[in-house]
């Protein structure tokens, strides 16, 4: 039986050709990583191979680690086996790798949206033979509204909220989430204040991105400050004593899960936006469709509705496991600690 080009084993996906992993969880020799979110790029390998926009951010994350980056299309080879790095459009810095050996192609997504979010690189299909994708929000119920809609609604209630003496404290992601938002905001309501594990991996991109000006909140912040403003925080800070400064405020969240009334209930936030850095339903099949495979490997997500659906439409489609997460795999990184 003729072994495939990428295998599922217990530390990650496997390409035993090249002997290297793409985001392996365990650690192992040489990992070539999608993106900087904790699921996908982890502690413990001896050298990283990324996209040269996201070594800073996996350095930042990581610690000292040895990595060499790469450029969007640049071919590199090991072991005979030619891979390269294609916009992903998740969040700055992440991408698909490529794969090919033997006249074989495969693509590897990691995490993925095909939405312009104007911060990551915009997504690019990929021809392949077999197109290993995440479905997060591989059902019909999840159809994202376009972004412009979703930024005019989120200003919206920031400026209402500052007519009622309120201040916004809107969460997101400490990476990715957190700097399209930024991105978006209308400064000319007011100011935008950050957290402190936000404004530390916002720092990291500043001089790859025009973003708008942001104050750090920290112990000598006062109340009085924050009154009518926004604040950008990750989830995790909801519900802790370092909240208590905004007081009187309104809370909202960004993320996909907003699209079910319950989720927004079961994390106590007073306002959910649909927004999320992956595919919507439709997404996902209009990017499996114009790669052109004929194999489709369902790694996390709905993948067994997914994939069930996918053979349905003719696909050879198959679910494998993986300790990637989608939008709660994010949460990791936004626990990291910072002095406020």
């Amino acid at each position: 039986m003729k072994t495939p080009l990428l295998a599922f084993n217990e530390k990650g996906i496997y390409c035993a050709a090249a002997d290297v992993y793409l985001d392996p969880w365990k650690p192992v020799d040489k990992a070539i990583i999608s993106h900087g979110h904790a699921d996908h790029s982890r502690w413990g390998h001896k050298k990283y191979i990324t996209h040269h926009s996201n070594v800073p951010i996996i350095k930042h994350r990581l610690g000292d680690i040895v990595v060499s980056g790469v450029e969007w299309n640049e071919n590199f080879s090991i072991n005979g086996v030619k891979f390269s790095l294609h916009p992903a459009g998740h969040i700055i810095g992440s991408s698909q790798i490529r794969v090919e050996h033997k006249g074989e192609v495969w693509v590897f997504t990691g995490d993925y949206k095909t939405e312009d979010d104007g911060v990551a690189v915009p997504y690019e299909p990929v021809k392949c033979d077999t197109f290993i994708t995440e479905c997060t929000f591989g059902l019909p119920a999840f159809k994202w509204t376009p972004q412009k809609q979703v930024f005019e609604d989120i200003n919206n209630w920031w400026q209402e909220n500052q007519n009622d003496g309120r201040t916004s404290v809107l969460f997101g992601y400490s990476l990715g989430k957190a700097q399209r938002l930024l991105k978006h905001l209308d400064t000319s309501i007011g100011k935008i204040y950050t957290h402190g594990a936000i404004e530390n991996m916002t720092e990291v991109f500043r001089d790859q991105i025009d973003f708008p000006k942001t104050t750090r909140i920290t112990r000598e912040t006062k109340k009085d400050e924050l009154k009518g403003n926004i604040v950008l925080a990750p989830g995790s800070a909801h519900g802790t004593t370092w909240i208590k400064k905004m007081v009187p405020y309104v809370t909202a969240s960004a993320s996909g899960w907003m699209t079910f009334r319950g989720a927004r209930r079961r994390r106590a936030i007073d306002k959910g936006f649909v927004l999320s850095d992956h595919c919507d339903w439709q997404g996902l099949l209009k990017s499996i469709k114009e790669t052109g495979c004929e194999k489709v490997i369902c790694t996390h997500g709905y993948t067994d509705i997914f994939s069930r659906y996918l053979r349905e439409q003719g696909y050879d489609a198959r679910t494998e496991e993986t300790q990637y997460e989608g939008e709660t795999g994010q949460l990791e990184s936004d626990k990291e600690k910072d002095s406020e």
